[in-house]
């Protein structure tokens, strides 16, 4: 694509191959290339009221996403950290051209000349200041304002959920509030602006940390501003989070796998299970369409190395049950995503029964449950669990949710949590149609009610819904039910 893009009246002529041009108040820009639709054009006018700081780091192997290396590699993890930088520019650059806004790149690693090589902008780029990221913004906001700048807004670029709509709304706020914010699920935030310099908003604020949003805001009730949020959205930083990346897969495919019609991904979750998994993967590796991924939370017993011998590859993420899921469902190729407890083992004709359930209508599903011991207090349990996913929709994590990729993708996956998680997906994904269940078994361990009690252990589960339907933090009832559990 090429484009010229004109504020005054000005000469083919005058325009020389390639370069932005400046004269008073006229602006040339060119544009060579478009991500998802959006024109890689990046306005720089500081005669402009409205600007965009965007914060980056040229993305080098090994220097770049280091939290993701350990899952991605290094090379895959600068890859992605590209996609992020193009996606981000392409939005910006939108919004620049809808809304006659100016754009300012602000870069670390690398040089003007990298940076221009790899992502083919016409742009303008100023190198970071040295210090903390606060200074470093503090900095650039700073330079902003002294340039003319009226609003000013700066965001990173690790936010893949950011769209044109949500600069727009910014700078809207912006004019009746002196500080505008974007919370990021982490603590922190994704975007930060300002109608004024306002320097006590980086003063004493423990960056990298998950309370970045909550000291900032005290930082602006201390100087009496008014502050407006936008909504909240994700941040691309760990495994769990690549989730965020596939609800958009076509710009992340070189790095990222795509959905592979007709297969089945399982994904197991475990943290020190090397005396079930083997029992678990033998009936379920190696079949045709059929991926197995397991997500270890650090075990520190054989878990990871029995699961590759067997076949299943093993994806490394932070500890906790959604945490691990989300890794593992990120990195998954199948059409849909099986999500399978360590300690249970699936029937033999599991994937007729998968894709009989979609087929039906049905927006997941989930499989009956039998527990592997005899007692006519677990038939009780059994016959309990199943009523309760027949007829109010929570099958559970035991139950081996299935739901297709794209649907778990849109609804954000399950939440970050060591605790609920599944109760709280079910929660969503029945609203976007019914959770079948199939009518053949899954058969799960019964370690846990033979180690606390049937009774002890169904108490238990029922006061963690109930207590979480009351509102408490799911954070605060894994302690507790690891306490409950000895």
């Amino acid at each position: 694509m090429f484009s010229i893009v004109f504020q005054t009246t000005i000469q083919p002529s005058d325009v020389k191959g390639g370069v932005s041009w400046h004269h008073k108040k006229t602006f040339v820009s060119f544009s060579f290339a478009s991500f998802d639709g959006y024109p890689l054009v990046i306005p720089v006018n500081s005669l402009r009221a409205n600007r965009v700081v965007v914060m980056t780091r040229f993305p080098e192997p090994g220097r770049t996403k280091t939290r993701l290396v350990p899952v991605l590699g290094p090379d895959r993890a600068a890859a992605l950290h590209g996609c992020l930088i193009r996606r981000t520019l392409g939005v910006v650059c939108h919004w620049a051209e809808e809304h006659r806004g100016d754009v300012e790149v602000r870069y670390t690693g690398g040089d003007e000349s990298k940076f221009r090589a790899q992502f083919g902008l016409q742009a303008r780029y100023t190198p970071q200041s040295e210090g903390s990221l606060g200074a470093r913004m503090d900095s650039a906001i700073a330079a902003a304002f002294a340039e003319g700048a009226k609003r000013v807004v700066v965001i990173g670029t690790d936010c893949p959920g950011l769209d044109p709509a949500h600069l727009f709304q910014a700078f809207e706020q912006l004019t009746h509030c002196d500080v505008v914010m974007g919370p990021a699920m982490d603590g922190g935030y994704y975007l930060l602006g300002m109608q004024r310099y306002l320097p006590p908003l980086f003063a004493n604020i423990a960056w990298g940390t998950e309370t970045v949003l909550r000291q900032t805001l005290v930082r602006a009730a201390e100087a009496g501003v008014v502050v407006g949020q936008l909504p909240l959205l994700f941040d691309v930083d760990h495994a769990e989070d690549l989730i965020q990346c596939r609800r958009i897969e076509d710009q992340f495919c070189n790095v990222l796998p795509r959905i592979t019609r007709g297969r089945i991904s399982i994904i197991i979750p475990t943290l020190n299970e090397a005396a079930t998994i083997t029992t678990t993967l033998e009936q379920i590796c190696n079949l045709p369409n059929i991926e197995v991924i397991v997500a270890d939370g650090g075990s520190n017993d054989r878990t990871a190395e029995l699961a590759r011998a067997i076949g299943a590859t093993v994806v490394h993420g932070n500890l906790g049950r959604g945490k691990q899921l989300n890794a593992g469902a990120a990195l998954a190729s199948g059409e849909v995503l099986l999500f399978l407890h360590a300690d249970t083992q699936l029937p033999i004709d599991f994937i007729d029964h998968v894709w009989q359930t979609l087929r039906e209508g049905n927006s997941g599903g989930a499989f009956r449950l039998c527990i592997g011991s005899k007692g006519w207090m677990l038939r009780l349990i059994e016959s309990g669990a199943n009523l309760r996913a027949r007829w109010l929709q929570y099958p559970y994590g035991d139950q081996a949710i299935f739901v297709r990729a794209s649907d778990f993708f849109q609804l954000n996956g399950f939440c970050n949590w060591p605790l609920m998680e599944d109760y709280d997906f079910c929660s969503r994904l029945q609203k976007t149609g019914r959770i079948g269940l199939a009518p053949a078994s899954v058969i799960t361990s019964a370690r846990r009610w033979q180690r606390l009690g049937v009774l002890r252990t169904t108490l238990t589960n029922l006061a963690c819904v109930v207590a979480f339907r009351l509102g408490v933090s799911p954070i605060t009832l894994a302690r507790w039910y690891r306490r409950s559990s000895g």
